[in-house]
C-alpha cells in the first residue's frame, strides 16, 4: 500500500507542533507522531559539566520506542476523519512526524517522502523559549548553555543529508507556513498519485 511520511523538524520552539497539528486537520487520512512523546524520564537523562539536563540529544529519547511506533503506522496506516479537501488523495495514508532530531537519526533517513525544517534567529527563539513552562523548568542559562548550542550542532550535522529538505522561516505567520506546506504536499501527492 502506497503512504506518505511527512517529516517535520526545526529548532525548538519553532512551530513545528502547531504546523503539525494544523496539517493533520486538514489532510485525508493522517496520522501524526510527535518525537516529544518519546523522552526518557528525567532519572534517565545525563548532566553535563555545568549540571544542565541533557535533553536536547538524541540519547535522551527513546527513539527505539518511536520507530516501533512508526513501523506499526506502516504495516497498518492509520485512518482519520476525511476533510473534503483533497478528495483525489484520500487512498494515501499520510503520517506526518514532527521533532526536533528527526532529520538526525539515520533510521528515518528513508522513510521521508517530504521534509520540512523550520528555523527562527537566536533572539526569536529565546524569546519563544522563555514563554513555555517545561517539566522540570529551564535552570537559568540552560538556553544558551545547552539548548541553543545543541541545536547548532544538530543543525551543523544536518549539511551532509543527501536527501531535499525544505527551509521554513518560523517567524512567518502560521498560516504562512501552513499555506506554504498544505499546497507543497498537495502537489507533491499529486505527483505521487500520478495526476
Amino acid at each position: 500500500m502506497k503512504t506518505f511520511v511527512i517529516g517535520i523538524g526545526g529548532v525548538t520552539n519553532g512551530g513545528k507542533t502547531t504546523l503539525a497539528k494544523k496539517l493533520q486537520k486538514h489532510l485525508p487520512n493522517c496520522s501524526l507522531i510527535s518525537q516529544d512523546d518519546f523522552f526518557k524520564p528525567e532519572s534517565e537523562i545525563d548532566t553535563d559539566e555545568n549540571g544542565f539536563l541533557q535533553y536536547d540529544v538524541l540519547e535522551a529519547l527513546n527513539m527505539e520506542e518511536m520507530m516501533s511506533a512508526v513501523s506499526r503506522w506502516m504495516e497498518n496506516p492509520g485512518r482519520s476523519e476525511e476533510p473534503t479537501a483533497l478528495k483525489s488523495t484520500q487512498g494515501v495514508p499520510i503520517l506526518i512526524i514532527e521533532g526536533f532530531l528527526l532529520f538526525n537519526y539515520k533510521p528515518l533517513d528513508t522513510i521521508w517522502n517530504r521534509s520540512y525544517f523550520l528555523t527562527v534567529p537566536y533572539e526569536e527563539c529565546k524569546r519563544r523559549r522563555s514563554t513555555r513552562v517545561y517539566e522540570p523548568p529551564d535552570p537559568p542559562g540552560y538556553f544558551d548553555g545547552h539548548v541553543w548550542p545543541m541545536y547548532l550542532k544538530h543543525r551543523q550535522e544536518m549539511n551532509s543529508i543527501t536527501w531535499e529538505i525544505v527551509y521554513l522561516d518560523g517567524t512567518r505567520s502560521e498560516e504562512d507556513l501552513f499555506s506554504q506546506v498544505y499546497e507543497d504536499v498537495k502537489q507533491e501527492l499529486k505527483k505521487q498519485n500520478g495526476l
